[in-house]
């Protein structure tokens, strides 16, 4: 039995950059806490992930930097600061997980995904990470160019 397509599951950001930048160990699921306008900005698909990264402070997850465009059809009163700091929902046990691995050498908390679940709630998908340093980069895009070039010989044929 095939699965419908779900009209409220959809991709809103993502983070092409963060695969090719960083080695992702482990990855987990998070809640977002936004205003009103934000959800419906998201709606329309106006994010950027690309550039922000998440941390815990205060014994709570925050996404920082990432970028929400505001609302045209929202009043002056209900607008909402497009980077400002937005909390990520996971459990104690996550959390506690999450602190561990930052306080290691090197490790970071990186966006990959944001999107709507088949509920319609928005959720972002966390990688912790290491960074790669240029020699990783230009094995990654070797690799890359490799594996594309042999589906072209493979596709037509020998």
């Amino acid at each position: 039995m095939q699965k419908k397509h779900d009209p409220n599951s959809k991709l809103i950001a993502e983070n092409r950059r963060a695969r090719f930048d960083y080695h992702i160990e482990s990855d987990l699921e998070a809640g977002v806490m936004l205003q009103g306008p934000e959800v419906k900005s998201l709606r329309l698909g106006g994010a950027n992930i690309a550039d922000s990264y998440a941390s815990v402070e205060g014994g709570e997850l925050w996404l920082i930097n990432g970028y929400i465009a505001p609302y045209k059809q929202s009043n002056l009163w209900d607008s909402h600061e497009e980077r400002r700091k937005r909390k990520l929902l996971v459990s104690k046990k996550e959390l506690s997980r999450l602190w561990n691995a930052t306080k290691r050498e090197g490790m970071t908390i990186v966006p990959l995904r944001m999107y709507f679940n088949e509920r319609g709630i928005v959720k972002i998908a966390l990688g912790v990470a290491k960074g790669k340093n240029a020699a990783d980069k230009r094995e990654t895009s070797a690799k890359r160019d490799w594996d594309r070039q042999k589906s072209r010989i493979l596709k037509q044929g020998f």
